[in-house]
């Protein structure tokens, strides 16, 4: 319950946090967020304002980057690959590099209205920040080697009208995860 809320109760989660190995920030962010709902039930009455992350952190660390070299950038480009679901993986992979680490979920709903004299516009679904990016030679070359022409996304993860874009995400985020995977250490 909302009154049992207090700082040992948040104290004994963040620990519980830290045990299943997550990082600061990913427990910073579960806890702002359960911040705000209480901060929200406080104002409307329905607690008592107990302060009880009061001593729990919820700041936002420096992530520390884990860029690879270009050198190694260049080997997954000139992979030579026999399955198509490794092309793909590592289509999206380069695609993402070469509009400046755009996410997965922002490149599968990018949509080829989107794309306008030379310039990609996007909202990131993260932060809702609207981004643009120059069209470069290399992102058509990956867009061309894709049939889209029954969908209006630019690049095929969504590929059925008629089933669940979010599913098929979802599937896609998985698949080219998992193929990523086995190419970085396929290469060291």
């Amino acid at each position: 319950l909302l009154e049992e809320l207090d700082s040992n109760l948040m104290i004994s989660y963040e620990s519980w946090l830290k045990g299943t190995g997550i990082c600061p920030n990913t427990s910073s962010y579960y806890m702002r967020n359960l911040r705000a709902i209480y901060n929200r039930a406080v104002e409307q009455g329905l607690v008592a304002q107990q302060n009880p992350f009061k001593h729990v952190y919820t700041g936002i660390d420096k992530t520390k980057k884990r860029a690879v070299s270009l050198d190694v950038i260049r080997e997954i480009r000139d992979l030579n690959l026999a399955k198509k679901s490794q092309t793909f993986a590592r289509d999206i992979f380069l695609f993402s590099f070469y509009t400046r680490g755009m996410s997965f979920v922002d490149m599968a709903f990018l949509k080829k209205k989107d794309l306008q004299n030379g310039i990609l516009t996007y909202r990131r679904n993260k932060t809702g920040q609207q981004l643009f990016i120059k069209w470069e030679k290399p992102m058509q070359e990956i867009v061309d080697k894709y049939d889209t022409n029954a969908t209006p996304y630019l690049l095929p993860v969504i590929r059925d009208m008629h089933a669940d874009a979010r599913r098929q995400y979802k599937n896609a985020a998985h698949l080219v995860n998992d193929k990523l995977k086995k190419l970085g250490e396929q290469l060291g």
